[in-house]
């Protein structure tokens, strides 16, 4: 508002001038002021003295302010309820949205940053897209199409202990959410039970081993058995052996091939199935000074080492793709090995694979 070169004394005292009986036309020459403004002045201020009308300025200066504020608020929620159809978090989004409120409605950057809660810093402040970021975004995309079942642990611990890529969890983590590669959790029914006795985890490599089967199908309806061998030392895949049909025979032959570059283990797990019953595996394994630790009937989580790893082979591809054959499956299965044991990180051996925990216990 423009103000007055008069101040409130002065104007007080030309109008008592006019009161006294001095002519309005002189006085306008005299002060340099039109008749209009005289008598404007004489409507607003006639009859009061210098304090009435220093109170009535301070009131109209309230007066002004208030409804400044009003319209400013008043404002700040019309944008602001446009602006947010659902929650926003992210100072990010507050930041975008506030630059939409300045350019799209002219409000000042202060009145827009109170607005969505944000300060004039983070207002004025400009992303850098560091190449890093583009590196990490890299190799989270080829992790996850790889690897198409392992969430953020699993890919982080590949990057940290697999790559040896030191980044900020923090880091890593805000590019796999923008890049919005999470994976649903899927809720789990909590079912109170007796907690189950502990395994015993071996000191060395050779303890114990722990074998089992798993079943499947081929594409065109035929059913094939996995024959699964792990160390529970330190939970290496030894054995995966692929057919239609796994008698005992095949499952000495298999471990036969193992004891040549593995070495003999001192004791091997496994449930009652008739091919570990057999009298020729029990043979097989008292020639070579093997005990054979039989679990209890119906209760597979006392090899849940095996268990464990059975659900990894079925989630991790084994439900992922159909094959034509027998030789496809085995061909798959041996790679897939070799990266389980040399490049997955393992959450039960602390985020280190299978041949890390093995070369550490050397």
């Amino acid at each position: 508002m423009k103000s007055s070169r008069f101040s409130d004394s002065q104007i007080i005292a030309i109008l008592k001038q006019a009161e006294g009986g001095s002519p309005v036309p002189e006085l306008c020459r005299e002060h340099g002021f039109s008749s209009a403004t005289f008598y404007k002045w004489r409507a607003k201020f006639g009859g009061m003295d210098a304090s009435l009308m220093a109170r009535l300025k301070e009131l109209e200066d309230e007066n002004r302010r208030l409804k400044k504020m009003y319209a400013e608020e008043r404002l700040k929620a019309e944008i602001v309820k446009e602006a947010l159809g659902k929650k926003v978090v992210k100072p990010s989004q507050r930041r975008e949205m506030a630059h939409q409120a300045v350019q799209r409605h002219g409000m000042s950057i202060g009145l827009a940053c109170q607005a969505f809660g944000i300060s004039q810093t983070c207002y004025r402040y400009q992303s850098r897209h560091s190449a890093v970021n583009n590196e990490i975004a890299d190799h989270l995309i080829r992790l996850t199409h790889n690897q198409r079942n392992w969430g953020f642990g699993l890919c982080f611990l590949h990057l940290r202990n697999v790559k040896g890529f030191h980044w900020n969890h923090k880091r890593v983590y805000r590019i796999y959410r923008e890049l919005e590669l999470n994976l649903r959790i899927k809720p789990k029914r909590r079912i109170e039970r007796a907690k189950p006795e502990a395994l015993a985890v071996p000191e060395a490599a050779n303890e114990c081993w722990s074998m089992d089967f798993m079943h499947d199908q081929l594409a065109d309806g035929r059913s094939i058995r996995l024959f699964n061998v792990i160390d529970d030392f330190n939970r290496e895949a030894l054995a995966m052996e692929i057919d239609l049909s796994l008698p005992a025979e095949r499952v000495i032959r298999a471990l036969n091939q193992v004891l040549e570059w593995r070495g003999q283990p001192k004791a091997i797990r496994c449930d009652n199935g008739p091919e570990y019953i057999s009298q020729k595996v029990k043979d097989w394994a008292e020639k070579l000074g093997i005990r054979l630790m039989y679990i209890q009937p119906g209760n597979p989580q006392q090899n849940a080492y095996v268990e464990r790893y059975n659900r990894t082979v079925r989630y991790d591809w084994l439900n992922h793709y159909q094959f034509e054959s027998v030789a496809e499956i085995q061909e798959f299965a041996t790679d897939w090995v070799w990266t389980y044991n040399n490049e997955r990180p393992n959450m039960a051996l602390g985020g280190i694979t299978p041949k890390q925990k093995l070369a550490l216990a050397a």
